[in-house]
């Protein structure tokens, strides 16, 4: 009998040793408050999905095209930021979920769609960075209020999102080097 149990618990462990781990893509959601550079408000995305297939890593923000007096009176040409390492090293975390590979896919879709070859109009009351982030937090399944008071401030916009979805995401709320140093995935993210 017990020869048995030893072999089905051998049999029970190498089944269950087979199965792959759960692989998940994380999206991350930051800031950066810092005068005129722009965006300040982006994701990061890193992790393999479930699917399988390599890993994936982005930074992505939406800026106008150039920053002038212009852009504070109307609408002006934007476009979709590919965060480079040096900004996304001089930014804050605020908070990071796991999406699902539909999830996922949409963040992708959304870059498209603010891109190049998508609607790239900036406007500053409706339509920038924190407006992006925003529609990257729904697709991320995560619950968003657009208060008209934060719109034009990302660190209090995304803490307040962290907020309204407490339990379901991972409050970070640091300076980039720590949490970058704790999560290897994302070194070497943005362009």
């Amino acid at each position: 009998m017990l020869h048995r149990i030893v072999r089905l618990a051998a049999l029970l462990f190498f089944a269950l040793a087979a199965i792959p781990a759960q692989a998940r893509v994380t999206v991350t959601f930051w800031s950066y408050e810092n005068g005129g550079d722009f965006p300040h408000a982006f994701f990061t995305v890193h992790g393999t999905p479930d699917r399988g297939g390599k890993p994936v890593q982005g930074a992505w923000g939406f800026t106008p095209k150039s920053v002038t007096p212009a852009m504070l009176l109307g609408t002006v040409g934007g476009k979709i930021d590919y965060t480079t390492k040096k900004y996304v090293a001089r930014s804050i975390a605020h908070f990071s979920a796991p999406v699902s590979d539909a999830q996922y896919d949409s963040l992708i879709r959304l870059v498209g769609e603010w891109g190049e070859k998508g609607n790239n109009s900036y406007n500053i009351n409706r339509r920038n960075c924190v407006h992006f982030v925003a529609e990257a937090m729904r697709r991320s399944g995560l619950r968003v209020v657009e208060d008209k008071k934060l719109i034009k401030k990302p660190r209090s916009f995304t803490r307040s999102i962290a907020a309204l979805n407490a339990g379901r995401v991972a409050v970070i709320d640091k300076p980039a080097a720590p949490y970058l140093a704790a999560t290897p995935a994302l070194v070497g993210v943005g362009s």
